[in-house]
């Protein structure tokens, strides 16, 4: 099982952040994001903390 990985946030040309996750970390059976090639997550952090939180994004009704 693999549940920690090192990824990398950087910017492209056009001033969009991507961040990369490792292949191993995204397709690891207990991953929490599973289906399609593409998820809309919310992406959050605390003020002060070195942290992302990454979470699916609710889907609206």
């Amino acid at each position: 099982m693999v549940n920690e990985g090192k990824g990398r946030l950087f910017r492209r040309k056009d001033g969009k952040y991507l961040v990369y996750l490792p292949k191993d970390l995204a397709e690891d059976s207990m991953f929490p994001f599973k289906g399609a090639d593409t998820i809309f997550v919310k992406v959050s952090f605390l003020l002060g903390d070195s942290k992302l939180l990454v979470e699916k994004w609710p889907q609206e009704t």
